[in-house]
């Protein structure tokens, strides 16, 4: 049975967004417990979808479907659905959301405001990845756009103004071309529809569906958009700034769910509907891939800021996903789609956990620290496992994306494939060198009073850590999920790519 679950995960959050509104400012508490709960209702519903969904052989189509007209005159529906790549990305932000809000507990400027844009942005996160009509999509993209501005701008650190503009300015020059990559779709599809899964229909009957220069001309145009959010080269810069000046909640959503909403879109819309602008494209996009991989980590090893070290890994880690969807197989996209979920769980965790260190010391210095293993080893335990996680240690979640895209990967770029090998080795090495800086060694006696990490945020982070093992030791719970629509995908599309 239905019962509209999709609508009911999506826009829960928003009414708890606009049940805040009528929340005095004064009753900080009520507002925090009014978000936390339509956070928490969002996730248990998420959960239902996960325990009805089907995850057979067969079972590769959209599932959980809601499909009724809305704006009948140009043929707007409003479309919801879910299959292997939505639900786990959609899991990924219901869980994301309620740690950072909990975690978020120690806000204490505008909280009404603040829990407001907040949720407001999970509810467009949430649309993203179970719209399945352009034009629902668009308005679920752009959604995210606005309190994500607010959030940076506002709560953020010294640069919060600048960095919230740059991001803003990116993100909605990318925007403008999607609307007109949509557009141009529109008026080429006969009927003219906006129905994404129409289109993968007809492109999977025939790749030729639309004119292959047309195709490369539309493709570009979402590329545009989804490489900003990835963020792929040369479209990255606005990361770091936007993480670094960002609060602590707002950077685990922004590394954890907002870049996967790049590399859902290249698998939902530029290779199942634009499948010949894909081919052509390919050449290019291993090798931004590559540079991605190769130069975050670089990038990630001259940083003595520990948030900006982190954010630079994200550029790093991306480049997998992209490594792994141009490896066109079942292989190298079921390595992306696990690196995005294992992504969003390890580094939603670094940056909780380097919120917790700032908060006590007020400063993010790597060599600031030193011997803090000895004062606060429960901390120091799980920064540990969570960095080990990230560098890719056998046995953890980050180690099986990472795998499996180079698996694919190395069947179709051999070459490129064995060069971006050195992303692993520089990652290794940064990530090592701040534990050992960190947490070894003498203790340094100006930290001698830091306090353990606390019950709450123990809360925020410990299920993300528990998830990362669990999955690193069985990968199997997240490719069950995602492999019925991987293999479909690779399968109606195979003969073109081969």
């Amino acid at each position: 049975m239905n019962c509209n679950l999709l609508t009911w995960t999506v826009f829960t959050p928003m009414a708890g967004a606009l049940a805040i509104l009528f929340v005095p400012r004064e009753n900080k508490g009520a507002v925090r417990t009014i978000g936390t709960a339509a956070a928490a209702v969002s996730f248990l519903i998420s959960l239902a979808l996960l325990a009805g969904f089907d995850t057979g052989g067969s079972a590769s189509g959209l599932q959980f479907v809601e499909k009724w007209d809305w704006i009948p005159t140009f043929n707007i529906q409003y479309y919801l659905g879910v299959d292997g790549l939505s639900l786990p990305l959609m899991l990924l932000t219901t869980l994301l959301t309620l740690v950072s809000l909990i975690f978020s507990f120690s806000i204490e400027e505008r909280v009404k405001e603040y829990w407001f844009w907040f949720l407001v942005l999970d509810a467009g996160m949430l649309g993203v990845f179970c719209a399945m009509d352009l034009i629902l999509f668009y308005v679920f993209w752009e959604l995210c756009l606005v309190p994500m501005y607010f959030l940076i701008g506002i709560w953020g650190g010294p640069k919060k103004e600048f960095a919230a503009i740059k991001f803003f300015l990116y993100t909605l020059f990318g925007s403008v071309f999607m609307l007109l990559g949509i557009l141009a779709l529109y008026f080429n599809t006969t009927p003219h529809t906006f129905d994404m899964i129409e289109m993968a229909r007809q492109a999977a009957a025939n790749p030729l569906w639309l004119p292959e220069r047309f195709q490369i001309l539309v493709f570009l145009a979402f590329y545009l958009a989804f490489a900003i959010k990835v963020p792929a080269f040369p479209f990255h810069t606005w990361l770091p700034l936007a993480h670094v000046e960002a609060p602590t909640a707002v950077s685990v959503i922004l590394a954890g769910v907002l870049l996967k909403m790049g590399g859902y879109g290249l698998l939902r819309v530029s290779y199942s509907i634009l499948p010949w602008g894909f081919k052509w494209f390919l050449p290019a996009l291993v090798v931004i891939a590559f540079i991605g991989i190769v130069y975050g980590a670089l990038c990630s090893m001259a940083q003595t800021d520990l948030k900006k070290m982190v954010a630079y890994s994200s550029v790093n880690h991306m480049g997998y996903c992209l490594l792994g969807i141009a490896a066109v197989n079942a292989t190298g996209f079921s390595g992306a789609m696990l690196q995005m979920v294992a992504h969003g769980l390890i580094t939603g965790a670094l940056f909780l956990l380097v919120g917790v260190l700032y908060d006590r010391a007020h400063t993010r210095d790597i060599s600031a620290f030193g011997g803090l293993g000895v004062r606060v080893p429960l901390y120091t335990g799980i920064m540990m496992t969570t960095a080990f996680a990230s560098l890719g240690l056998p046995g953890l979640a980050g180690f099986w994306g990472e795998f499996m895209a180079f698996l694919g990967a190395f069947q179709r770029f051999p070459l490129w494939t064995i060069l971006s090998v050195a992303g692993l080795l520089v990652t290794a090495a940064f990530f090592l060198r701040m534990i050992q800086k960190i947490f070894l060694g003498p203790l340094n006696v100006k930290w001698s009073d830091l306090q353990e990490i606390n019950a709450r945020e123990l809360a925020a982070v410990l299920p993300l850590t528990a998830l990362t093992v669990l999955i690193g030791v069985w990968p199997k719970l997240a490719l069950d999920l995602m492999n019925p629509t991987i293999n479909h995908m690779i399968k109606t599309l195979e003969p073109l790519f081969k």
